[in-house]
């Protein structure tokens, strides 16, 4: 009852197809995935040969296709948004930070994973990087323990990037999946749901700059 009171609200409508047990599982495999293609990832290495590493990767574990294509960006780079393009030949340093952000579908779901990485041992990167994935996880348990709105999750993890001397960029608050494509039966901003957030259909984004060194972080999941 509780689901079908949610998938009246247009925001929160899936297809005739849709099916929770897949969208774990595309989500499971996707990040299965993605730790996959961070392995592969070396020094030296172009950005565009890391999206056709993680193309490969994504082909060879049953990707039937990508409703956004990879996107992964290395050093500066993990500033951007996924709509600005990445300085020219960017390469992969010794050390260094990059993030890695998948849209695969699977058995007619689609998933949406990412995450930081770090090569070597800079701690200004690693700072990044364990902020990212700690504001993350801080926001995905107050989703699992309030049943909070998506506005009211952003506004807790401004809090928590303020808190780890980080900024959240505001320009990036989630959005909708389920099955393909989700943009048949709805989309928006998870930072724009009001009222109560639909397991497996929202996906959580946090994307922070540190504002002292221009480095990002990157993480999202969808919330289940």
């Amino acid at each position: 009852m509780e689901n079908q009171q949610l998938e009246q609200q247009p925001a929160q409508r899936v297809g005739a197809g849709f099916s929770l047990a897949a969208m774990q599982q595309a989500q499971q495999t996707a990040l299965d995935c993605l730790h996959q293609i961070a392995a592969r990832l070396e020094p030296g290495i172009l950005e565009a040969d890391a999206i056709a590493i993680a193309k490969a990767v994504l082909q060879q574990a049953g990707a039937e296709q990508h409703w956004h294509p990879p996107i992964i960006r290395f050093g500066h780079n993990t500033a951007k948004i996924y709509s600005e393009p990445s300085a020219p030949d960017s390469r992969l340093c010794e050390n260094d930070i990059f993030f890695i952000d998948l849209g695969p579908v699977f058995a007619g779901h689609e998933a949406d994973v990412g995450a930081t990485f770090c090569v070597g041992n800079n701690p200004v990167h690693q700072h990044v990087q364990q902020a990212a994935h700690q504001v993350f996880a801080l926001v995905a348990a107050h989703w699992r323990a309030t049943g909070c709105s998506g506005a009211s999750l952003y506004q807790v993890a401004a809090d928590a990037a303020a808190q780890q001397g980080m900024v959240l960029n505001h320009q990036i608050k989630g959005h909708r999946v389920g099955d393909f494509p989700h943009k048949l039966y709805a989309s928006g901003q998870l930072g724009g749901c009001e009222g109560e957030v639909r397991s497996g259909i929202w996906v959580l984004e946090i994307q922070l700059l540190d504002p002292a060194s221009g480095y990002g972080g990157f993480v999202e999941q969808v919330l289940f």
